[in-house]
């Protein structure tokens, strides 16, 4: 393990690498109202950065592939090596920076240190200043094991891991092109954000008002769950999901795979589905364009129910509710009714379906199931 230095003096570090390495660090500010955008809007991330007033850096010499564990009441960004300057990746940086440009206290209580029976870097301080920022460059391939306490902020991108767990009060999670067999992140009152494609077995479980908004997941197994905050996704790919949310809204872009969706107050829209699919809502109304079909089986209990098609897409209908309105340019044989309980029931085959296999069933006891014709081109329009 290399002793710590100040800024500048970095032990068998190059100057040079030095330089390059502090470029571009990323650093989160204090968590303020409407600094990363208000509830329902689109997040704001925070941009990258020059350094802010480099205090301490430390060089330790580690295995390649070893766990990262950080426990911090302030930011922290975790990024891989250059693999040009660290061929080995046999390194991790760690570097600290002020709360602000030209900030003189030093990082009190801040330990670094390097077991390695254990292959474990441990990044920890109960007493550093929750402005400040600590940026750690770890080998590609390194697990995480991160705990933020206050508004500390947490960013990891481009890292490869076969666990990372992840855990915030009331700062910002930021994943970026992250690849993970097995990845959990849990906040009791901050924002989730994953950007670009995130990969692995996924876990996600937000608190309170938080918000989970993400671009790509891709994996066999991903769970999220949210309270009272937004859960939105541009593009799910996976065997197996399940998204559920006490209060708030789940809005979901392109989905693939077995996708369960469940939420007691908030309404449900899918902008295009390709799989199987099941949702239900107690308070809420449920809006799905299904483009590709397995099963879907839709339920809400108080609301009501859109269902918008594919001019060409083939099914067994079972559509009730207290009302069932089925658009005249939807293609529907051997369409029947019956009348049960206040309600009406529609069945019927979509374009001449013939196999069971593929069905979709909407129930909207109190509510009106509604059944549209949707173009490909107009679900894309609507996902962008």
């Amino acid at each position: 393990m290399f002793a710590p230095s100040s800024a500048g003096r970095l032990g068998c570090l190059r100057l040079g690498q030095l330089r390059a390495w502090a470029v571009g660090r990323w650093a989160c500010r204090a968590r303020q109202a409407g600094s990363y955008g208000s509830a329902g809007s689109e997040p704001e991330v925070p941009p990258p950065g020059p350094a802010r007033g480099t205090l301490t850096e430390w060089a330790l010499l580690v295995s390649p592939f070893g766990r990262l564990r950080a426990r911090l009441p302030c930011h922290l960004a975790v990024r891989p090596l250059d693999p040009l300057a660290y061929p080995d990746g046999d390194r991790v940086l760690v570097a600290v920076s002020g709360a602000e440009e030209g900030a003189a206290r030093g990082p009190a209580g801040l330990r670094v240190t390097y077991d390695e029976a254990l292959r474990e870097v441990a990044v920890v301080s109960e007493s550093i200043d929750p402005r400040a920022a600590v940026e750690v460059h770890a080998p590609l391939k390194f697990d995480l094991n991160i705990k933020s306490s206050g508004s500390g902020c947490v960013k990891v991108q481009n890292i490869e891991c076969d666990n990372c767990k992840i855990e915030t009060e009331q700062g910002t999670s930021i994943l970026q092109s992250v690849k993970s067999q097995k990845l959990r992140v849990q906040t009791k009152g901050g924002k989730v954000i994953c950007l670009g494609t995130v990969y692995g077995n996924i876990n996600i479980h937000a608190s309170d008002k938080s918000i989970v908004t993400i671009d790509k997941l891709q994996g066999s197994s991903i769970n999220i769950s949210t309270e009272d905050g937004l859960l939105k996704a541009k593009y799910l790919y996976t065997e197996s999901s399940f998204l559920s949310s006490a209060a708030g809204d789940i809005t979901l872009g392109s989905v693939h795979g077995n996708i369960t969706l469940q939420s007691k107050m908030g309404s449900i829209t899918v902008d295009s589905s390709s799989g199987c699919l099941t949702a239900s809502t107690h308070q809420g109304a449920i809006d799905i364009y299904v483009s590709q079909l397995g099963k879907v089986e839709l339920k809400a209990h108080k609301g009501s129910i859109l269902v918008k098609v594919a001019s060409s897409l083939q099914a067994h209908l079972q559509l009730s509710g207290k009302e069932v309105d089925v658009n005249s340019e939807v293609h529907v044989q051997e369409m029947a009714e019956a009348y049960k309980d206040d309600g009406v029931i529609v069945t019927g085959l979509l374009n001449q379906a013939s196999t069971r296999e593929k069905w979709i069933k909407a129930d909207a006891p109190k509510g009106t199931v509604s059944l549209r014709s949707q173009s490909w081109f107009q679900s894309l329009k609507l996902q962008d």
